[in-house]
């Protein structure tokens, strides 16, 4: 069981064939809760990272939680099919 976090700031990145990146994360934010509606492939990172077909593998519909660093982005891009990314900042 994970514990109780407070909910920030929500985006939507639509999930395609080419990486699509987030914004910047929040100041305070040093995790992030992720869930995709169709399987992806995600890479945080410094700048506007390019997420690639061999990162992390998220499939859908299924809520990930990820250690971040104030000022880093979420990078996605699909597996198979497009989609959306919800990537909320956690505190």
């Amino acid at each position: 069981m994970r514990a109780a976090s407070r909910l920030g700031t929500v985006q939507e990145v639509a999930i395609g064939a080419a990486s699509a990146a987030s914004a910047a994360f929040g100041a305070q934010t040093y995790q992030v809760r992720v869930v995709a509606t169709s399987a992806c492939r995600v890479r945080i990172g410094d700048g506007t990272p390019t997420a690639l077909a061999a990162d992390s593998y998220l499939p859908a519909d299924h809520p990930e939680y990820f250690t971040c660093t104030p000022g880093q982005r979420i990078a996605v891009i699909q597996e198979s099919a497009g989609g959306k990314l919800s990537v909320t900042e956690v505190a």
